[in-house]
Order: structure tokens, then sequence, then C-alpha cells
């Protein structure tokens, strides 16, 4: 079997990695890492709680490692770019525990925490810096951080930063990196924009799958329950009896769905807490301290959860709203079943969300089990969908005229963590019809399969 020394890591990594959790390597960290050492440039496709933070973070540790000069005022050695606050987040984590015991410096820089501050740390160099696009631009912008000497590029979770719009954003930052660097693109599904990415950032890059993209974790069971809108609160609130004591996530696809969400669970018993794009990062981080350290039963989380959480003790994920993206459906159950434990999976299914409950049957090539109830019938389905005029702006829920950008997962207006209006058009092709987010109202296909443009998902 496979050890982590076998891989030919620096014995400071293997003694740090003694004192963690990890004792064996998972297969992507033994297909990358090798060839991340070699200095080749890889792309690794692996599905959500497989150990992808490891299989770039240990070879790119080994690899700085061996450069003992200090990266310079404000310069930084290794760049990692994740999507979200709280992806950040665990991939700093991570890596700070790789590095206990060894000179390497970590800064962690993202949207919603204090510039001034961020600045400062960054002032005497970093050997690796992990952050957000929009704020590693905002930064860039206030001369704070270089990286003209900047040798290795990280994308995590690159599928996710193009639904969220990041593409200017990664454009921008790219200019600042030498041509001459190692770069590694992570993602847990491929579409055709990763691979235009890849083709643009990369160079004859190495491709290590363990996984078919999309492709949910086998020990993870998992369910759909057909139930009117306005019942779904009560169903949830059975499962959850039904497993007292034990983690769940509840998905709701709008921010203040989620926060109605939880005053109703808190009214009823449950301790239970919300995180989405309106909370501050401090907010952010108590919820999630809460619930990793048992204090929640519950947590109530939009898109913005559905990846880069990282809580072992998660067992059953609820989707309480379908995602209008069958890819985020992967990445939400996958918060369960972490660390090689089992998780169930419980999806609630309005007649209005049939449509996306066929995307996520087709994404997965097979329906999913009925736990409850029954498929709704076609006229059920049409009367549940609101009839709206398309190419018409819809007033008051964040609509565009047809034809105009809508990115799933990006409102409208400046964000520290998210990249930033400045006119420029989306270079990335555009649907005639973006696909709509929002909540049970928010407008859907017609019978004829075309979607009105509709408002942004929840922010990060």
């Amino acid at each position: 079997m496979t050890t982590f020394a076998d891989l030919g890591l620096s014995p400071k990594l293997i003694k740090a990695l003694e004192a963690t959790k990890f004792d064996m390597p998972t297969p992507i960290q033994v297909k990358a890492i090798p060839h991340v050492l070699q200095g080749r440039d890889l792309m690794g496709l692996a599905q959500t709680g497989t150990g992808k933070t490891a299989a770039f973070g240990l070879p790119l540790l080994h690899r700085i490692l061996d450069n003992t000069h200090p990266p310079g005022p404000r310069h930084v050695r290794a760049l990692i770019l994740a999507p979200t606050r709280e992806l950040v987040q665990q991939i700093h984590d991570h890596l700070f525990a790789f590095t206990k015991g060894t000179p390497v410096k970590l800064t962690m820089v993202v949207g919603g925490a204090s510039i001034n501050k961020q600045t400062d740390r960054l002032a005497k160099g970093s050997d690796v810096l992990i952050a957000t696009p929009g704020r590693l631009i905002d930064l860039l912008d206030r001369g704070a951080v270089m990286l003209e000497r900047c040798g290795y590029l990280v994308l995590d979770e690159a599928d996710h930063m193009l639904d969220m719009g990041f593409i200017h954003a990664l454009r921008t930052i790219a200019k600042h990196i030498p041509v001459k660097r190692q770069t590694l693109l992570f993602s847990a599904t491929m579409p055709k924009d990763i691979e235009e990415i890849a083709e643009t950032y990369l160079r004859d890059p190495i491709r290590v799958q363990v996984a078919p993209p999309g492709k949910p974790v086998e020990r993870i069971t998992q369910g759909v329950h057909f139930t009117p809108q306005g019942d779904k609160a009560r169903l949830l609130e059975e499962y959850l009896k039904k497993h007292p004591g034990e983690a769940a996530i509840a998905f709701s696809r709008t921010k203040h769905g989620a926060d109605k969400l939880t005053k109703v669970l808190v009214q009823w018993g449950f301790k239970a807490g919300a995180i989405h794009g309106n909370r501050s990062q401090n907010q952010r981080e108590a919820i999630l301290s809460a619930f990793r350290a048992g204090e929640l039963d519950v947590l109530v989380a939009t898109d913005v959860a559905a990846r880069g959480i990282d809580i072992p003790l998660v067992r059953h994920v609820y989707n309480y709203d379908l995602p209008n993206v069958a890819d985020n459906y992967v990445h939400r159950i996958g918060r369960t079943a972490r660390a090689g434990a089992d998780g169930a999976s419980v999806s609630f299914c309005a007649p209005a969300e049939m449509e996306e409950l066929r995307d996520i049957e087709t994404l997965l090539k097979k329906p999913l089990p009925v736990l409850g109830g029954a498929p709704w019938a076609m006229d059920m389905v049409k009367a549940a969908k609101p009839a709206r005029p398309q190419g018409r702006k819809l007033q008051g829920q964040g609509g565009r005229p047809q034809g105009q950008s809508a990115r799933p997962g990006k409102p409208q207006g400046a964000r520290a963590d998210g990249p930033r209006p400045q006119g420029q058009p989306d270079a990335r092709p555009k649907s005639a019809n973006p696909k709509p987010q929002g909540g049970t109202a928010a407008p859907r296909r017609s019978a004829g399969g075309a979607k009105p443009a509709g408002r942004s998902g929840p922010r990060p």
C-alpha cells in the first residue's frame, strides 16, 4: 500500500502528517502528488471530499521548502485561488496543519474582513497566499501584494469559480503572474468552460481523475420525497426527529428562505443557524464553529456552503429546495460521508421543481429512489409554474433583460470577495435564456422548455 513517504515528500512534511489524521494518501493524492513534484502542470478531477487540498498542497509545500530564501516584502511565492471564503478557510487550515515545524508562511485573504489588517499581514511577504479572487484584486489595486515572483498558481473548485462569474477576475490576476510558472487546476466537474480555461492557463497538463465528474460519493444514501412547497417545513421536522443528535445541513435556494426556515426550526425547539451571502465573515465563522462544536443541530445554508465546508460529523443533507444547477446537487450532498463515514441525502420536490429533479437525475444517469409521495402529474407541474413574459426585466427580482449576462451564483452589485462589475462584457458564451436562480416563485421553464431570464443566486 502506498504511503506519503513513498510519494517522495519532504521528511518535514511527513513528520507534520504524523500529527494529523492523514495516515494514508487517497487515490487523487497518489495520482497527483508525483506529477506536481516533477513540476508538471496538472488538471485534477475528483468529487468533493476525496482529499484534493492535500493533493495540491503537500507537493506545493514540498517544493517551497526547497527554496530557503524569503519571498521579499509584499511578494508571494505561491497563489491558491478559491471561490468562497469558507473554502479559503478550509484550505488554510489544512495547509497550516501540514506546515507545523516548518518556516513556511501562510496568508489568507477574503472579502468581508479588514483589508487593512490583510495589507499588514502581506507586508512582509508570504510563501503561500490563499485568496478569493475579488479581494485579491482589491489588494493588487492598492499595491499591497505583488505576484511577479509567484511561481505556482492553483485554481481550486475551478468550475464553481466560473459559475460564480470569476472569469474576468482570473484574467486580471493572471496578468500579474509570470508566464513561466506551474499551474494546477482542480475541479469536481468538467464542463466545456473548464476545458477552455485549462487550454488557456495550463501548459501540456497531465490529467488525473479518480471518479467520473459529477458522480456522488457511493457511501451516500439518496432519495426524493415529493411534497407540496407549503408542507416542506413540517416534513423536515419529521426527518430531523427521526435522527436526534445527528448533525444535518438543510439547503435553501434563497437567503430569505434560509433565514425564514431557521426561524421556524428554532421556534419548534431545534438548535439551528443559517449561513448565506448576507452574513458577515465573522457571523459565518461563528455559526460554523458552533455547528462543528455540536452546539447546533441544523445548519441551514444556501449554495454558499455547498463546497468548502469540511465537517466530518454531518450525517444528513436535506435539499429543502432543489438547486437550479444540477451540478450543485452533487456538491451539496458531498457535505456528508466525509472522512470515510456514511451519510444520507433527502431531496424535497414540490410540483414546480420537477424540471430540476429531472436535470439531477440526468446528471446522475439514474432516478432517485422515492422515499415518499409520488411524482407530480403534468397538470400539477404546469399549474405550479408562474406565467412570466420572456425578454422583459422582472421588476423587484433582480432580473435582467434577455440577452444580458446573468451568471448563476453572482448577484448584481460590487462585492469584496467576488468580481467587481466594471462594465465589462462576459467573454464566456452566453445562453439566450440564462437559468434563473431564486425561491419557488422564481420564473421556471415554459412548457416548450425555454427559460426566462431570472434573478441571480446567493452571493459567496
